[in-house]
């Protein structure tokens, strides 16, 4: 039921961009739109380990706060990076952090792997399948469970509502 509902709100949209509420223009809306849900409906309507996905509604409330939070997190990798490259703070032990996939989907593997890519300063170089674990280099490896706490806890308040 929340595919149609979603399919309906993206014809909508389509329609108000062009603006135009002619019948052949919403059918074409409306095909685009299963096009584009047919396309992502993995990323949109995961399954995720163990429990129901939260409701569309629900994910597309949380996703301000979600971009708000990834903003924030380049914006302060942005400023520990120029710190280390105009010299003012020394590169102290940059290195590979593996952090525990935990509640996450494929698709909050992924979107975990691109908002922290999205920080400079951190970059995601692999996931280890066996070990459960998204391997990822940091600027400031010294305190492994710190970076580890930190991914946890920026999943728990911010994705996992977003992409579980």
């Amino acid at each position: 039921m929340s595919a149609v509902f979603a399919a309906l709100v993206l014809m909508l949209v389509y329609a108000l961009a062009l603006p135009s509420f002619a019948p052949w223009d919403l059918a074409i809306g409306l095909g685009v739109s299963v096009a584009v849900l047919g396309a992502t409906s993995r990323l949109l309507f995961p399954g995720a380990k163990g429990s129901d996905p939260p409701p569309l509604w629900r994910r597309v409330a949380g996703f301000p706060l979600l971009s708000l939070a990834v903003a924030r997190e380049a914006a302060v990798g942005t400023w520990q990076v120029a710190l280390v490259v105009l010299r003012l703070r020394p590169l102290r032990a940059p290195g590979i952090v593996a952090v525990p996939v935990g509640e996450r989907t494929p698709a909050g593997v992924a979107a975990t792997a691109l908002a922290l890519t999205l920080s400079p300063g951190e970059v995601f170089v692999d996931l280890d399948e066996e070990r459960g674990a998204m391997l990822i280099h940091v600027l400031d490896a010294s305190d492994p469970e710190a970076v580890r706490r930190r991914y946890d806890a920026f999943y728990r308040r911010y994705q996992r509502r977003v992409f579980p």
